[in-house]
């Protein structure tokens, strides 16, 4: 085999590593598929951005970065979270005011020290900055980072909890909104070194909202930009769904959304559009739960619309099935649809599949020491995932199997202080969901990671409740646990490579 040809079979086997492609084929002149069957491979770089967190002076924000142990890396490889301001004069800050990079480029606000073990960081006040971070080597696969930020009074008052995200190109976000009482932010953060530009659209009851703005948005190079909805269109609806899509070059994305009476969280991406949908984890003392649901295509979609329990499926009285109308966002009212019980919603077509995005609003507490909390609909833990910042006192961790009955490990790490890994098995049944009792390290200092494998059975979609109390107020957020994509499928070259040769 000459020279060439070996060059671009590396090539291709290690962008596959890099990129996440799912498969390569070489079909032979009958079109049958001569390619080996796929290896797994770690992925071997990852990247990450986290918004600004607050504008209050009174939040405390903590940062956390962690990296499962994962078969088959190297020994070698880091994983840095820096400001967004790298470059001096080039790029702005949350205030839109020019950043000064001096002391932020010379060196990383958070950097990983090895796979296993946690590391944090606490910045408090208004003027913490948007971050932006990549990992190689042994830390890229399944890296993991959150950003909790606490605030004591104001709107948005409560815990603020998100896991920062990997750029893309498109993000649904169902469920905030232009109402009076709301102060909702789309947050845009771009981690290159040049500018994306971004159209984002708003959906209310009746369809599209009627912009004043939002068309060909530009992100300047490194910056996050937070943008008030309310300032995008004159129209005051409850229930909105957004819609960010790239025109060119790639963002990170999440929805900041602050209430004046019911505290505040950030709403995370739902899965992309599907005719079925899991919105894991809903904690079982909910005082109030709204569905939020929208189909971006040309057809109404209707849903059954079922509760997960820990005895199983059970349908919402009076809310057995969901009308979405096309281009419209839906909403409804389930209350205190818990009843002191766990459970997650499970949305399936009543007839024919329409893809479809949702979300839910939780409120907990009562009176006026009620907190919110969103949680998107989620992909499943199609091999392992993570959360992190969890805490000795306060964390619950919930899993449920939609439609067979499965087996999970979950490994609690290290602590960010000290103490050892512990891990434990469970059987997650048919239709059920669980909060499953968690294997606190031993030794627990500091916080920790959790981390789910799935090792058997169906499908299986996680969520991690944080609660703290502050002021009496039962604060808390809601992570869930997509599959971390940490490995990727790389197929094996054929033997007979002679048709190479000629």
């Amino acid at each position: 085999m000459n020279r060439t040809t070996l060059s671009l079979i590396a090539g291709v086997t290690a962008l596959a590593a890099i990129t996440g492609v799912a498969a390569l084929t070489t079909p032979d002149a009958s079109g049958t598929n001569t390619a080996k069957a796929a290896a797994e491979l770690p992925v071997e770089r990852s990247s990450l951005v986290c918004p600004a967190p607050s504008t209050s002076d009174l939040a405390e924000t903590t940062y956390t970065s962690f990296t499962p142990v994962t078969k088959g890396t190297g020994s070698e490889g880091k994983a840095e979270l820096r400001s967004g301001a790298l470059e001096s004069g080039g790029a702005t800050d949350a205030k839109g005011e020019k950043a000064d990079a001096t002391d932020k480029a010379g060196k990383p606000v958070l950097a990983a020290k090895e796979p296993g073990t946690p590391v944090t960081e606490d910045v408090s006040g208004s003027d913490s900055p948007a971050l932006i971070g990549s990992a190689d080597g042994k830390f890229a696969p399944g890296w993991t980072v959150q950003e909790s930020t606490e605030v004591a009074a104001g709107t948005g008052r409560g815990l603020q909890g998100v896991n920062c995200t990997a750029p893309d190109t498109e993000f649904w976000f169902p469920g905030a909104s232009t109402a009076a009482d709301r102060t909702d932010y789309v947050h845009l953060t771009n981690p290159d070194d040049s500018a994306a530009v971004v159209d984002i659209e708003l959906y209310g009851k009746d369809g599209a909202l009627e912009a004043t703005a939002g068309e060909e948005y530009t992100v300047p190079p490194r910056s996050d930009d937070p943008i008030l909805l309310s300032t995008l269109t004159g129209e005051k609806q409850e229930n909105v769904t957004v819609h960010v899509s790239v025109r060119s070059g790639r963002v990170g994305a999440s929805v900041q959304a602050l209430d004046d009476k019911l505290g505040g969280d950030w709403l995370a991406a739902s899965a992309d559009p599907a005719g079925s949908l899991v919105v894991p984890g809903i904690p079982k003392d909910a005082k109030a739960v709204r569905l939020v649901a929208f189909t971006p295509g040309d057809t109404d979609a209707d849903l059954k619309v079922r509760l997960a329990s820990p005895s199983g499926e059970i349908t919402p009285a009076g809310n057995e099935t969901l009308h979405v109308k096309a281009g419209m966002t839906s909403a409804v009212d389930l209350g205190d649809v818990m009843r002191g019980e766990p459970g997650s919603l499970v949305l399936t077509p009543t007839d024919h599949a329409v893809p479809v995005v949702a979300a839910v609003r939780v409120v907990r507490g009562e009176g006026a020491k009620q907190e919110t909390a969103f949680i998107p609909a989620s992909r499943p833990i199609a091999a392992r995932a993570t959360v992190v910042d969890n805490r000795a006192k306060g964390t619950t961790l919930s899993l449920t199997a939609p439609s067979r009955s499965a087996e999970v490990k979950v490994t609690a790490s290290a602590g960010s202080e000290g103490g050892t890994a512990s891990s434990k098995t469970y059987t997650i049944k048919s239709g059920t969901t669980q909060d499953v009792e968690i294997p606190v390290p031993n030794g627990l200092k500091g916080t920790y990671a959790l981390t789910v494998e799935t090792v058997s059975g169906g499908p299986v979609y996680g969520a991690r409740t944080l609660a703290v109390t502050s002021g009496g107020v039962p604060a808390f957020t809601v992570q869930t646990l997509p599959d971390d994509r940490g490995m990727v499928a790389v197929p094996e070259a054929d033997e007979d490579l002679s048709v190479l040769q000629k």
